[in-house]
């Protein structure tokens, strides 16, 4: 058994990535940020869709056709495979710590 808010990182050059379980058709990751954004490269546009949900702190997913939306703790969001999107925010104050399920 583990818990997802414990053995957070003490210090955090970029955002930390763990995987919590892959299986062929279903991947969950904890993603844990603190003033971080999605890499300045571009858009992430994935296979896979993604289910991610806020469990600590708060962030905001900028989608590159659509809206931006703000989520704070306990707020979920769908993006569908292929929105192209970016994270354009996280609290620089606080931990956000992210649950994000990759499926197919």
């Amino acid at each position: 058994m583990d818990n997802l808010l414990s053995s957070l990182p003490q210090t955090l050059d970029g955002e930390a990535f763990e995987s919590i379980l892959e299986a062929s058709h279903v991947r969950i990751e904890r993603i844990v940020s603190r003033g971080h954004t999605s890499p300045d490269y571009g858009w992430y546009d994935q296979d896979e869709h993604e289910w991610v949900l806020v469990l600590e702190g708060a962030g905001t997913v900028l989608f590159e056709q659509g809206p931006e939306i703000h989520l704070k703790k306990g707020d979920h969001l769908t993006i569908p495979a292929h929105s192209r999107h970016r994270v354009s925010w996280t609290d620089p104050e606080t931990v956000t710590v992210w649950l994000a399920v990759f499926y197919r």
